[in-house]
């Protein structure tokens, strides 16, 4: 009869008893708070780009993000789309955020290439025929935008993750290559920000 008993003891009321342990310990983490989360994020990167609208003096600067935007039939393979998923304006500007939202990315691939190639756009002048605007140049008339400037947004295994655009549409603006140079910096600055609340 002993026997009986140590074989339900460890059979049975052990694994139960594990199982029973592991829950309450799962249970009494305070679980992630998504909305809060991407709130704090959300104000993070919105003050960010805010401060190089400011110090760069544009008129529009804004963070587009890839992702998957749903699937083509009938294989069922995603489809690759971008979105705008921050922006700040300045007076006077007008904002085009409602007007990039799950764009397929074939629809911009002359300036996704470029950009997943070189890091940056530069743009000083969308009327200098000389100058290329890897299809850019409609947007740019649709929007205002007089010069523009587009660095990529990557993580740190160098995925490309998105894209950081810098609008001026008041008046034509040449940024110097210390410009450029500080402003990938700052796309840098917020690929890890994004990276460090996707990998939450």
């Amino acid at each position: 009869m002993i026997p009986i008993i140590i074989a339900f003891i460890t059979g049975v009321i052990g694994p139960v008893l594990v199982i029973y342990i592991k829950n309450k310990l799962d249970n009494s983490k305070p679980k992630p708070d998504i909305v809060l989360d991407a709130l704090k994020v959300g104000e993070q990167i919105t003050n960010k780009i805010e401060a190089i609208r400011e110090d760069f003096k544009a008129d529009r600067v804004w963070i587009i993000q890839f992702h998957n935007g749903g699937h083509f039939y009938p294989t069922g393979k995603s489809i690759a789309k971008f979105s705008m998923l921050y922006e700040t304006v300045g007076s006077g500007a007008n904002s085009i955020q409602t007007s990039f939202q799950n764009i397929p990315v074939n629809l911009f691939s002359r300036s996704i290439n470029q950009l997943l190639d070189r890091d940056a756009i530069e743009i000083p002048d969308f009327k200098d025929e000389s100058i290329a605007t890897y299809g850019l140049k409609y947007v740019a008339e649709e929007s205002g935008c007089r010069s523009g400037y587009l660095f990529s947004i990557k993580n740190i295994d160098d995925k490309f993750i998105g894209i950081m655009g810098i609008d001026y549409t008041r008046k034509k603006t040449k940024l110097d290559s210390e410009d450029c140079a500080h402003l990938r910096i700052h796309a840098n600055i917020i690929g890890g920000a994004l990276m460090n609340h996707l990998g939450k």
